[in-house]
């Protein structure tokens, strides 16, 4: 019997990067205690959640969706989407166990589900190098979705909300309170390909490098890979000189 791996669909999505590295990717998943010198500002999260909010809030007021989700066709309503504790998938053949939460849970017309993700960045479409994530990630949250008695999902979209942070703005009076000042989002819609079919190979790809005694080789050209050794060698190095001192 296999031991029960546990993944979100963001960290499947890095399997599915152009760059990926296996190496990197054994190491990161089987550090104890997480890696060190991470640091990942909460004010992304925070704002994500205000998106939600908003959208939420519109919704429950007006009825409909707000003009700035037009992109996403007609909107019958929203559904809170469910935590992560209950939103999961677990894949019998590699009994890896997929886990997330989407970010957004619409209904449309026909009764069928749209999951959204929302993403505090610069709008660039499939060009952003971390499309593989998103895609992979928002194809993982329809299989959970599926599984949990949210079928159909016939849809998935990334929306990107990005700063409004140009002089011009940055010019206008309104903008300015008594207690801080404004800042607008500029929203994008990227449709996303629904492809259910991406994820089985990806979860098997993770279990294989997994269940590995010690890490694979790394991609060539890897940068990370070569700040390891480095770290390695400097420390090595010092241990030796210290020990023959």
């Amino acid at each position: 019997m296999l031991e029960q791996l546990r993944i979100s669909g963001k960290d499947l999505g890095t399997v599915a990067l152009p760059d990926f590295c296996p190496r990197c990717f054994w190491i990161q998943r089987n550090a104890p205690s997480g890696l060190p010198f991470q640091i990942f500002p909460g004010i992304f999260s925070s704002i994500d959640s205000y998106t939600k909010h908003v959208v939420h809030e519109w919704f429950d007021r007006h009825k409909t969706a707000p003009e700035w989700l037009a992109d996403l066709g007609p909107l019958s309503g929203y559904l809170d989407p469910p935590h992560h504790s209950k939103f999961r998938f677990l894949h019998a053949a590699t009994n890896i166990l997929l886990t997330g939460s989407p970010d957004g849970l619409f209904v449309l017309p026909d009764g069928s589900r749209m999951i959204v993700d929302y993403k505090t960045a610069k709008y660039s479409g499939t060009q952003d190098k971390l499309f593989p994530i998103y895609e992979t990630q928002l194809n993982a949250y329809a299989v959970i979705a599926e599984s949990c008695g949210f079928a159909p999902v016939s849809k998935l979209a990334l929306i990107y909300t990005e700063p409004l942070t140009d002089k011009k703005v940055a010019s206008m009076d309104d903008i300015n309170r008594k207690d801080g000042f404004l800042m607008g989002f500029s929203a994008k819609i990227l449709p996303v390909k629904l492809d259910r079919e991406i994820i089985e190979p990806l979860l098997a790809r993770t279990r294989a490098i997994l269940d590995l005694p010690s890490p694979p080789n790394g991609r060539r050209g890897c940068k990370d890979c070569e700040k390891v050794d480095d770290l390695v060698r400097t420390v090595r190095n010092r241990e030796f000189v210290q020990e023959t001192s």
